[in-house]
Parts: C-alpha cells; sequence; structure tokens
C-alpha cells in the first residue's frame, strides 16, 4: 500500500454508486490518472468542489500497490486548490466550450494512464490560466492550445516553409496528410488554398504572438479554426467531440 502525491489538472467525472465518483486527472508526474473520490457527491463533502473540471489541484493518491497505475483505482485522499479555473470558465458559454475541448484534446493525447506527458500538462495549465483570465477570444486560445499540442506530441504544422522541400515561405497551399503549407512543386491533389492572412494567424498561434493573432479579422480566425479542426482529427483519426459546441 502506497501514498503518492501529485497536482493535476480535473479533466471529467464520473458518477460511482450513490455517492461516490470516479477522476480523471491529468498529472505532472503520472500523466492520466482515474482514481476514485468517495463521498464527493454528498453535500457535506470536505472536497466534492474541488474536483470539478478546469480545477488545479495538489491531490494525494492512496494505492493498493506499489504503482499508483494498477489494476484497482487508486483513491484521493487529499485534495487541496492551486487554481480555480473553472469558475470563470463556466460562467462564459464561450470559454466553457472551448475549455471543454480543451480537456477532451489533453485527454486523448495522453491516453495511456500513468505515463507522463509534462509538456501536455503544461500547455494545458497555461492554455486553462489565460482561458480563465479572459486575455484574448476563447476560440483563439483553444486553436493556440490545439496546435500547440499537435506540436509537442509529434504533428507540428509548418505555416511559412514548405513542408516537404523547406522552401522558405511563403507558401499557399496547405495538405493535411503533408504537414502544413507545400510549394508550388510540391502540391498533392485535394490541397487547400486558405488566406495568407489565415496562415499568417495559424503561425502567430502557434509561435505565440498574441499581437498578430488578436489583430486579426474574424473571417481569418473562422477559416483558420476549420484548419485546425480537420489536422487535429486527421491526426487523432477521429473528432473531438466538445468542438461542436464552439462558437464559431
Amino acid at each position: 500500500m502506497s501514498l503518492f502525491r501529485d497536482d493535476g489538472i480535473v479533466l471529467r467525472t464520473q458518477k460511482l454508486g450513490e455517492a461516490d465518483r470516479i477522476i480523471t486527472l491529468l498529472t505532472r508526474q503520472h500523466g492520466k490518472v482515474r482514481a476514485v473520490a468517495r463521498g464527493v457527491r454528498r453535500t457535506k463533502s470536505k472536497f466534492g468542489a474541488r474536483l470539478e473540471p478546469f480545477s488545479h489541484v495538489d491531490v494525494q493518491f492512496f494505492s493498493r500497490g506499489s504503482e499508483l497505475v494498477s489494476r484497482t483505482l487508486p483513491l484521493c485522499t487529499q485534495v487541496e486548490t492551486i487554481a480555480p479555473y473553472g469558475a470563470p470558465i463556466v460562467a462564459d458559454y464561450a470559454r466553457y466550450t472551448a475549455g471543454t475541448a480543451m480537456l477532451e484534446t489533453a485527454e486523448r493525447f495522453a491516453e495511456n494512464e500513468g505515463q507522463p506527458a509534462v509538456q501536455q500538462y503544461l500547455l494545458l495549465v497555461g492554455g486553462l490560466r489565460t482561458l480563465a483570465a479572459g486575455l484574448h477570444e476563447p476560440h483563439l486560445v483553444m486553436d493556440a492550445f490545439l496546435l500547440r499540442s499537435l506540436a509537442v506530441n509529434g504533428y507540428g504544422a509548418s505555416f511559412t516553409d514548405c513542408a516537404k522541400c523547406g522552401l522558405p515561405g511563403p507558401n499557399r497551399f496547405f495538405s493535411l496528410q503533408a504537414g502544413g503549407v507545400l510549394c508550388v512543386d510540391c502540391r498533392v491533389p485535394g490541397s487547400a488554398v486558405p488566406s495568407p492572412e489565415t496562415l499568417v494567424l495559424l503561425g502567430a498561434l502557434l509561435s505565440g504572438d498574441w499581437e498578430t493573432a488578436d489583430a486579426c479579422e474574424s473571417r481569418y480566425w473562422r477559416e483558420g479554426s476549420g484548419l485546425v479542426a480537420a489536422y487535429l482529427q486527421w491526426h487523432l483519426e477521429r473528432g473531438i467531440r466538445s468542438m461542436r459546441y464552439v462558437e464559431k
């Protein structure tokens, strides 16, 4: 029997029995972890409200084996709030839908329980912090998070230089299969031809150039969001269900 302590983001919760919940978290040291929180659905629960989606928490786990992730789910025995991102996110529909898509994406990229995914964890913490602060439009925060998540998982897209031959940009043709923009010589059938401003926006979101991203016109970020969603679906091999509710 072992005790483990880690900090993480609550991704989702599921009802268990009459008063318990299964909590799914993305943690710093152990990646995706599912654990049982007993009695948290009772009104007198000491930490039930802390284990809601979007919450950044410090959790102590009790495991029956020497490993945190094993055949039986560990128990959440103590929970302390690090940052309550949930309150400002849930209060606004645009933030909530964008944030839900971010949580679902993070879980998809950290499918193997117990396997550290530190970069994905740090991206999620930073993304939720930015979303909760309301510094940028929610859809821009979401798209930036999606692009960077793809990049840290080995699917980074090129929005300037040709993804095949490396020809310096700007290049106009965009291919999901090729991993970004292509030059005239490398163009493949079915390539999209987005606006140059859209490609500039996507490059800014990937690099963190918020001054450029915030100044972008709505028609370009709508086109960019479509490309990001398609690129994400191509590499995950299925869509993110939450994205259908995101305001465009």
